[in-house]
């Protein structure tokens, strides 16, 4: 018999969770397409991170029709801070198949959920149950966290095999009659009373059936094998100026940041750029009578993903004359404004960048 039962631990959280739970927008609504936004924004971003974000979709956004509507270049600038940008394509995807092949209305079943592109079980499960009241446990990050605490479970939620035992306990242990109130206490109890370092463990209403508080095991669960260490990469930008415009293109390769603008690349294997690499490229990208000049190498700056770190430096090259036709035709760059620059949706590093030296 697993303690504490299932009704008990149900009760406990959504008493706790109408004392204790923050006022948010999303948990204002029935809409499934605001709480799908609020979902997406969310996943890997803090919550006073993600609700500027939330409220601009919503106000530039209103419908799911809007978004549909948009532009995918529109839709990347209102997402640029956020990261993980294959979010907002997916989400756009998604917005644009409802709309169009589902004539604007929003799967209503867990199980159709899931045929969405960008839409996982968690998701799925925090859709469905918030908008429609159907009796599915999500299963997040806090989630894991206060069921490895309270019932003991060492299994790694990293493995395979740990999230099917959570998600078999989290299934277990649904609050049939509020699923939604239930599903957003267990994961507010996680996100501000059973938080990763110094949970509030004193003033814990399931204190006396925590098996980890019990047990002197807070600090131990859940368990979670260590991540491999992420891979170096460093980015040489040859930022090509010409009078007071830039050239910029649009990612398009399948790697970190599709769909976002940057200036010409090059990669290489080591922290600094050689000199002949830089004058090859240089002599391809903008023959003699451009009569490029190198004005300036930035500091590195640099930025961590989830499996990589970023070091790039940007070298400010001018230029008196345009770029061949079958230069920009080949590389996909563009000669743009400052004001049109400003509109593009930019990685982040080129934003840091442009801002300190453009804008």
């Amino acid at each position: 018999m697993i303690s504490p039962e299932p009704a008990l631990f149900g009760n406990a959280l959504i008493n706790w969770y109408r004392q204790h739970k923050r006022p948010l927008p999303w948990r204002e609504t029935r809409d499934p397409y605001a709480i799908w936004l609020s979902e997406v924004i969310l996943q890997q971003t803090r919550v006073n991170q993600g609700l500027p974000y939330y409220q601009t979709f919503l106000s530039n956004y209103p419908t799911i029709k809007d978004l549909a509507q948009a532009t995918e270049d529109e839709v990347l600038r209102h997402w640029q801070g956020l990261g993980y940008y294959s979010r907002a394509r997916n989400m756009h995807h998604t917005a644009k198949y409802i709309s169009f092949e589902l004539d604007g209305k929003f799967p209503g079943t867990y199980a159709e959920l899931l045929k969405l592109k960008g839409i996982g079980p968690y998701t799925a499960a925090a859709i469905a149950s918030f908008a429609f009241k159907e009796p599915v446990a999500v299963l997040d990050g806090n989630v894991f966290r206060v069921l490895a605490r309270v019932y003991g479970l060492a299994d790694d939620i990293s493995s395979p095999a740990g999230k099917k035992a959570f998600q078999l306990l989290a299934d277990s242990l649904i609050y049939r009659a509020e699923p939604d109130t239930y599903n957003q206490a267990i994961m507010e109890f996680g996100a501000i009373q059973c938080t990763p370092v110094m949970p509030d463990c004193l003033f814990c209403p399931l204190q006396q059936t925590c098996f980890a508080f019990l047990n002197g095991l807070v600090a131990a669960l859940p368990h979670k094998s260590k991540a491999k260490a992420g891979r170096k990469r460093y980015f040489h930008y040859l930022v090509l100026q010409w009078q007071d415009k830039y050239y910029l293109r649009k990612r398009t390769q399948t790697d970190i940041w599709q769909g976002l603008y940057d200036f010409y690349l090059q990669e290489t294997d080591s922290p600094d750029l050689p000199d002949e690499i830089l004058l090859q490229e240089l002599k391809l990208l903008a023959p003699a009578e451009t009569k490029p000049v190198i004005k300036g190498v930035s500091e590195v700056y640099k930025h961590v993903l989830t499996h990589q770190k970023i070091y790039a430096k940007f070298y400010l090259i001018g230029l008196h004359a345009r770029l061949r036709e079958e230069v920009t035709e080949s590389t996909g760059l563009s000669l743009l404004s400052a004001s049109e620059i400003e509109q593009l949706p930019k990685a982040i590093m080129i934003d840091r960048y442009l801002k300190a030296t453009v804008f």
